[in-house]
């Protein structure tokens, strides 16, 4: 039965909430966001990033973002120290997780796929927003006493593709992720 493999697939996405983005542990962060956590600001931001590239699905860049990360739920998150040493092969994770869905799966497997080759557009626009997601949480690292997340930007920058992550990423180096409540206070 479909559903079955439906309920089983989500309570296995269920995992990515208790996966930490290991990386950030490299430069001493305790506890760091988790995968979910990470999905979700990255999906938000390639909706942002969809419109200012004048993208005409920017809910297609989001679905790639929710799901760009789901092998992880069976293999954790491998940074990319990790990943000099270990293999692991997502596409046929991505593809066992997805097989027990029907149709469901096979555009989940689609997606993933699209987002992976960074061949079209939407998937160049999450790819950035994923790595723009990245880029924040470095600065919001950097600014309470991370310093080495720093490393996260330099590289990051130099990764971008699309003109408006570009112009976020300018716009990052230049404000302090602090502010955003400034101003906000009920006196």
């Amino acid at each position: 039965m479909e559903e079955i493999g439906i309920c089983k697939f989500i309570c296995e996405l269920g995992q990515l909430r208790k996966i930490k983005h290991e990386g950030w542990k490299l430069c001493g962060v305790k506890d760091p966001e988790s995968v979910a956590e990470h999905s979700l600001r990255a999906a938000q931001i390639g909706y942002i990033l969809a419109k200012m590239e004048e993208y005409e699905k920017p809910e297609e860049v989001c679905t790639m973002l929710v799901f760009h990360d789901i092998a992880e739920c069976r293999i954790g998150d491998l940074h990319k120290v990790a990943k000099r040493y270990v293999d692991a092969n997502e596409e046929k994770i991505i593809e066992e997780q997805s097989k027990s869905l029907g149709e469901i799966g096979e555009g989940i497997f689609k997606i993933w796929r699209e987002f992976e080759s960074l061949k079209g557009r939407a998937g160049i626009i999450a790819k950035d927003a994923d790595l723009l997601e990245m880029a924040f949480t470095a600065k919001e690292y950097i600014e309470i006493g991370f310093e080495s997340a720093k490393d996260w930007i330099v590289r990051i920058s130099q990764r971008l593709k699309t003109r408006s992550a570009k112009q976020l990423m300018d716009a990052l180096t230049k404000t302090t992720c602090n502010e955003w409540w400034q101003g906000l206070k009920k006196l």
